[in-house]
């Protein structure tokens, strides 16, 4: 006749199993992306030894303060995410565990993601363009030539920075004074060639990545307001946009210390 088994013995047999299962989660990659606050870039400046906004055929401003388009690091699409990684990731507050689709939407090797991230960057830069020469009247002007270059940078979500720093470098505020009036101002938003500003994600780490970098006034989707509200450093407000025309609206008023300039 078997002899039966002690409850303390029942449940260690129980558990292995539960252990292992554990164990395998633990050392098997998952479709996450850990993500961390990434470089700013002074789209009014040079990045890497090269001017990011060059205008040709217009008058240009020399320009004081700083416009900091922000980015976000993430783990690439073939690297190995484990469940301690994203433990970690969801409990460190300079950390971001995303599903790895919302990181790289669609798959792809990292060459093909590379290439899509650099088209991206390429059609947000031509809208960036088209919608800093609509609003200063001067779609029209073919003697006007914007070149924009950001290396190592891609995505669509510089669109914002990128046409405010047309702007700043051609006409400034409209009255003879910089749109930053000497600030150091951060952002991020997709733009549209009529001047719509869209969402872009990973908001909370950026506006790290901008206090990081000196950055006090940061410019956020309003759709974001939520996600950028959550963790937001001290000493860096929050301006709420939409379109290119409110973005410089609530900067001019910023600058000249009058009006109304919304907030989250």
């Amino acid at each position: 006749m078997p002899s039966r088994l002690t409850r303390p013995q029942v449940l260690a047999v129980c558990a292995l199993p539960v252990v292992a299962l554990i164990a395998v989660a633990a050392l098997a990659p998952l479709p996450f992306s850990v993500a961390q606050p990434g470089i700013t870039a002074n789209v009014l400046g040079e990045n890497k030894g090269a001017q990011v906004i060059t205008v040709s055929g217009a008058p240009v401003r020399s320009t004081n303060g700083q416009l900091r388009m922000t980015t976000i690091e993430a783990t690439g699409p073939d690297a190995r995410v484990s469940l301690g990684d994203v433990i970690d990731g969801w409990f460190a507050a300079d950390r971001a565990v995303m599903p790895r689709d919302a990181v790289y939407p669609g798959g792809g090797s990292v060459q093909q993601i590379e290439r899509h991230n650099a088209e991206e960057m390429r059609q947000s830069q031509d809208a960036a363009a088209q919608a800093a020469l609509k609003y200063l009247g001067r779609a029209g002007d073919k003697n006007v030539k914007v070149s924009l270059k950001l290396a190592d940078v891609g995505g669509p979500s510089a669109g914002l920075l990128f046409s405010l720093g047309i702007i700043d470098k051609i006409a400034g505020n409209g009255g003879g004074g910089d749109l930053t009036a000497g600030r150091t101002i951060a952002g991020t938003g997709t733009i549209s060639a009529d001047g719509t500003v869209g969402a872009v994600g990973g908001v909370s780490l950026k506006t790290r990545a901008a206090r990081r970098d000196g950055a006090t006034v940061f410019l956020v989707p309003r759709a974001e307001c939520g996600d950028a509200k959550a963790e937001l450093p001290r000493g860096l407000r929050l301006v709420p946009v939409t379109t290119l025309k409110g973005a410089v609206a609530s900067l001019t008023a910023l600058a000249k210390g009058d009006g109304p300039v919304p907030s989250c």
